[in-house]
């Protein structure tokens, strides 16, 4: 082989090397573009879904802080509410206690008052029933 031969071959592999190269870089360009048409509506449906997610989850979040606050708010609430029950019904009971007091107590009196009364007809009886019977012995030890 000559030496014009072999730079010819040399030549030629170089064409066939720029060949090669740009043939992949077509090919890469074209592989870009299919995998993007493949994956980016994928990429920007699950994208959208994350984002959503994201705001349902944030919306969420604020929603169960809420919550906890409003339930604390509610035990406080309820935590007041008992206290003031468990009061007034002490306050209740206390107070009935008192009138049924008053009413033993105007009771026992007003009997007292009405026994008394009772025992002094009573003594008037007993004293006009004495007084029949000293007139019945008179009457007797007169006939």
């Amino acid at each position: 082989m000559t030496e014009e031969n072999l730079r010819g071959q040399i030549s030629a592999k170089e064409d066939e090397i720029t060949r090669i190269e740009e043939d992949a870089s077509k090919k890469d360009a074209s592989a870009e573009a299919e995998i993007e048409e493949e994956f980016d509506p994928k990429i920007e449906a699950t994208q959208a879904k994350v984002d959503e997610e994201e705001t349902l989850r944030d919306e969420a979040i604020e929603k169960a802080e809420e919550w906890t606050n409003k339930k604390k708010e509610k035990i406080a609430a309820a935590k007041i509410a008992n206290k003031t029950l468990s009061q007034l019904k002490s306050e209740k009971e206390k107070a009935l206690n008192i009138k049924l007091k008053e009413i033993a107590n105007d009771k026992k009196s007003k009997i007292k008052e009405i026994q008394g009364e009772i025992k002094s007809l009573e003594k008037q009886i007993a004293a006009i029933e004495k007084e029949k019977a000293k007139a019945a012995a008179a009457a007797a030890a007169e006939e």
